[in-house]
């Protein structure tokens, strides 16, 4: 198997199911254990997407008389602005062209660096209860993966171009390095479904932080700790089991209103970000582009779907020249990588 990237090792951790500790009792291992009625971030065996059945908001394909639309299609539409309230969902194929490091490969620093803490199975590191017993392997991960330490990419900027343009709805990402934030994609308009690094609460008396309050000890290898009550300071992570982040809920009125979703770099295989796929009206054009066929798009596309396989930022990028933005991006991403190098050298 080939090395798997940091962000692609957390994607992979939300829905492996061995060794875990956890059962529901029905031959189906999860890390739920909040409360009844409330969603927490879900490993299962069993996907929705995964077994043939529909998932939680699926509807059906429409009739087969309606035409294929193309990538061309989808461009020429948000061009001529018939698209205006796009909805994004990306996974980690956005962010591992930015060089977040591998994680499983023996030799790179940060495998070395948690061989150390003898973790039990991977899965601990995401793990609450294992945090509360042992918080430094996390906090060596975070030390890499902290805001600040990777640069956004191409396919950032295009949604940020997006929201500039006055298109974007919202943006639903499952990815925790920040890097949405980083491109100027304003926080109101993110829903980070697993969380951010943003922002920090007392595990004991449960004060608020930013987390850059925070970043001083992270760096130094330091676990934080609350000055209040000496408790463990944890960044807004979702571990399993943990409640999602309230602006998780906005899809329910966001997903009804879009006229396009786009869908970047994800498995589609972490509940229930997972589901979310199917939450638009089905007439509504969805856009994949990724590496492989995932999810709906796997054993049920509908009539207007359209995908793009292969390289994600190379799919984006032909998304952008059919949309004729290659120069107004570049300007972006250029202006933000001077802005960038300036905030350093101050």
């Amino acid at each position: 198997m080939s090395p798997v990237r940091l962000c692609s090792w957390y994607r992979s951790l939300c829905w492996r199911t061995s060794r875990t500790p956890f059962a529901n009792g029905f031959g189906q291992k999860s890390v739920c254990p909040a409360a009844p009625g409330a969603a927490a971030l879900c490993r299962q065996t069993n996907s929705p997407w995964r077994d043939g059945t529909r998932g939680f908001f699926s509807r059906g394909g429409g009739g087969a008389d309606v035409e294929q639309q193309t990538l061309e299609d989808i461009a020429k539409n948000i061009r001529e602005r018939q698209y205006k309230r796009v909805v994004v969902m990306a996974g980690a194929g956005i962010s591992t062209p930015s060089g977040i490091p591998d994680f499983r490969s023996p030799g790179s620093g940060l495998y070395d660096n948690l061989q150390q803490y003898d973790l039990p199975y991977a899965e601990a590191i995401f793990e609450i209860g294992f945090f509360h017993h042992n918080p430094n392997p996390f906090f060596a991960l975070a030390k890499e993966l902290y805001p600040g330490n990777y640069q956004p990419n191409l396919s950032h900027y295009f949604v940020r171009l997006l929201h500039k343009k006055g298109q974007l709805l919202r943006m639903y990402t499952q990815n925790i390095d920040g890097l949405e934030r980083l491109a100027g994609i304003p926080p109101e308009m993110l829903v980070e479904a697993h969380g951010t690094f943003a922002t920090a609460t007392c595990t004991v008396c449960l004060r608020k932080y930013e987390g850059e309050e925070l970043r001083p000890d992270v760096m130094s290898g330091t676990v934080p700790k609350c000055p209040t009550c000496k408790g463990v300071v944890k960044p807004d992570i979702v571990f399993f089991g943990e409640e999602l982040p309230r602006h998780f809920f906005k899809y329910l009125t966001d997903f009804p209103l879009a006229d396009l979703l786009i869908i970047m770099g994800t498995s589609l295989e972490v509940e229930p970000f997972a589901s979310l796929a199917g939450a638009v009206r089905g007439s509504v054009p969805r856009l994949l582009i990724n590496r492989d066929l995932v999810g709906p798009f796997a054993w049920r596309r509908r009539p207007h779907d359209v995908v793009q396989l292969g390289d994600v930022v190379s799919g984006v990028q032909a998304l952008v020249d059919a949309l004729g933005w290659t120069q107004e991006l570049d300007a972006l991403m250029a202006a933000s990588s001077e802005k960038a190098a300036t905030k350093t050298e101050e």
